[in-house]
């Protein structure tokens, strides 16, 4: 087995029947997490702005596996979109039982650098779209036999200070702050609302930032699960039991997968 590839069993089937609607599908994360929500029984509908290619990709590699899938086209910064976003894949399937929030944005810089227009795109982008997603999908979510699950996707900027990662942490701490909220207002309705954090990956995503080497080794060094790295399927698989029945009692939290680095002094 590779180390770094996550667990070679085959997947659960405890998704079978579920709706799901994964943000930022077509790379990284959010591919990993719609790849294995469908390797569990999903259907997965698949939301991308600008990838398009990469969407396809992912969309034809669930197909072929012999599961069902969507693509569709959406800005999750935009509330409007959001809306017809929702309502396009619940007509399509029925109805919505899992939502995913992983899409996000925003340029790496100083606060010292940042504008105003800047740090409005970043909490646009990052923070506000998983109010606009619950709020457009909350009826779909409390509609089912079970729970309905909406978990989103922060990061460690949101407790830690990172280099050129201010406003992006800011959102990060803002979207964990908004999912505990959520959970607050919805939660007596059947639907669970969480957060999982992932540790450094190299990522498309990460490969961007300044200094992205230095970080993803220091945190590969500081991991403490013996030769085991961390990678996409490890959050996927989190993100997995949380849109699931065993979760039904995890509420308003924030799970962290980072191998032990976020505790070590």
């Amino acid at each position: 087995m590779n180390e770094g590839s996550g667990s070679s069993m085959k997947p659960l089937a405890d998704l079978v029947g579920k709706r799901a609607l994964v943000t930022g599908a077509s790379r990284g994360i959010g591919r990993a997490i719609a790849l294995e929500l469908a390797a569990r029984g999903a259907c997965v509908a698949i939301n991308f702005l600008k990838s398009e290619e990469q969407a396809v990709q992912v969309a034809t590699e669930i197909a072929d596996s012999g599961g069902t899938v969507m693509l569709v086209r959406a800005d999750v910064s935009s509330k409007e979109d959001v809306e017809a976003m929702v309502e396009s894949v619940s007509q399509k399937w029925g109805g919505l039982d899992i939502v995913v929030s992983n899409a996000a944005a925003g340029g790496f810089r100083d606060l010292n650098d940042l504008t105003p227009v800047n740090f409005e795109a970043v909490l646009r982008s990052n923070s506000a779209p998983v109010v606009w997603l619950a709020q457009a999908a909350w009826k779909h979510l409390a509609a089912g036999d079970s729970h309905g699950k909406l978990v989103a996707v922060s990061s460690h900027g949101s407790n830690w200070a990172v280099p050129h990662y201010g406003a992006i942490g800011a959102s990060k701490a803002a979207l964990e702050a908004l999912v505990r909220h959520l959970a607050l207002e919805f939660g007596d309705r059947g639907i669970n609302f969480n957060c999982v954090l992932p540790g450094i990956i190299a990522t498309d995503a990460i490969a961007s930032m300044p200094g992205s080497e230095g970080l993803i080794e220091a945190a590969s060094e500081r991991m403490m699960v013996g030769k085991r790295r961390l990678c996409e399927q490890d959050v996927s698989s989190v993100v997995a039991f949380l849109c699931g029945e065993g979760s039904d009692l995890i509420q308003g939290q924030t799970l962290v997968i980072d191998g032990g680095v976020s505790i070590r002094v």
